[in-house]
């Protein structure tokens, strides 16, 4: 698998983007889209660093704005405490977003799903919209290999903005979790996780499970809902990920395992290709020896391919340039 090269900018930098101390990024040798792309990052871990970051954008969230966070499974525990996003999600004014999910957990009615938001907090500091409570709507997507679509929660059009909060960790099925699964398995409806989970076979949860699509193909699908929702919102959308709790096991996992790697921080982006990219480069160029669990639940499950994919259908770049704003 190509491997992009990533070139670290240390120092302090300005909130324009502009370093002290600067290198260059080499370019994945793929060569699919020369862009480069800006991640910020901070290694602090508090409301105040995702304000800092939010606001290093430099793109205002305006209008009805969308927060998808993952509400976490009851059970599990690593979800994104309320206390770290509140701060945030009231500057932006923001709704927290999510979408029933496809398995029967305690999550899967949208009445169960309330339940679990008000018992892990989020009830308490904004409103909560289960966005496929009353039925879905379909995203156009041209040209996916395996998707003809991307199936939303029907709430999700009334939005003007989407921020796109994820927790950064590792996944049973897809690897790892970060922005691109937040926005496309997230916003998904409870159906359309099921036609994501088939590689686009299948537009119910009933029998899903035996059904679930070749690996490759669901990472595809994954990355080509992902750019339906990147399209529907154009440049009214950002991506922000804390890699903190770093257990190889989702939030969607009603028994994870313990973390046992350290925290890493925080990072936004523009881009959420560049943006997963930076997370797992972290991961992998850490000195915390705990990184091993996570690189073998990643590599494991092809994660990586996710964002090969991504890059290919025009979802974003691999290469980037860090700017720490510590």
């Amino acid at each position: 698998m190509n491997k992009t090269i990533v070139s670290f900018i240390a120092g302090v930098c300005s909130i324009t983007g502009v370093a002290q101390n600067s290198t260059e990024t080499t370019m994945n040798d793929r060569n699919q889209k020369p862009d480069t792309a800006t991640v910020y990052m901070t290694k602090e871990i508090s409301p105040e660093a995702i304000i800092k970051l939010y606001k290093a954008l430099g793109r205002e969230a305006t209008g009805k704005v969308a927060v998808k966070i993952s509400t976490g499974e009851p059970g599990g525990h690593n979800f994104l405490q309320p206390s770290l996003i509140a701060d945030f999600v009231e500057l932006t004014g923001g709704t927290i977003v999510e979408c029933n999910t496809a398995y029967e957990g305690k999550r899967f009615s949208t009445k169960d799903h309330l339940r679990a938001a008000e018992e892990h907090g989020f009830t308490a500091i904004a409103p909560v919209d289960i966005m496929d409570a009353e039925g879905e709507v379909k995203l156009p997507l041209d040209g996916g290999r395996h998707l003809k679509y991307d199936i939303v929660g029907s709430h999700y059009p009334d939005y003007d903005f989407t921020v796109i909060l994820s927790h950064f960790k590792g996944h049973a099925m897809g690897g790892f979790g970060g922005a691109i699964k937040n926005m496309s398995i997230g916003i998904a409806s409870s159906n359309g996780k099921s036609y994501i989970h088939s590689g686009g076979n299948m537009e119910s949860t009933s029998g899903l499970w035996s059904n679930l699509a070749e690996q490759d193909n669901f990472l595809e699908s994954m990355a080509e809902a992902a750019k339906a929702v990147a399209n529907h919102c154009g440049d009214n959308i950002i991506y922000i990920s804390v890699a903190n709790n770093l257990s190889v096991d989702c939030d969607c996992d009603s028994h994870p395992a313990d973390p046992e790697m350290h925290d890493l921080g925080i990072l936004a982006s523009l881009d959420p290709v560049a943006l997963d990219k930076a997370c797992t480069d972290l991961v992998r160029n850490s000195e915390d020896h705990g990184k091993i669990h996570l690189i073998e639940r990643i590599d494991s499950r092809h994660g990586m391919h996710t964002l090969d994919y991504g890059e290919e259908i025009g979802l974003g770049t691999q290469t980037y340039k860090l700017i720490n704003l510590n």
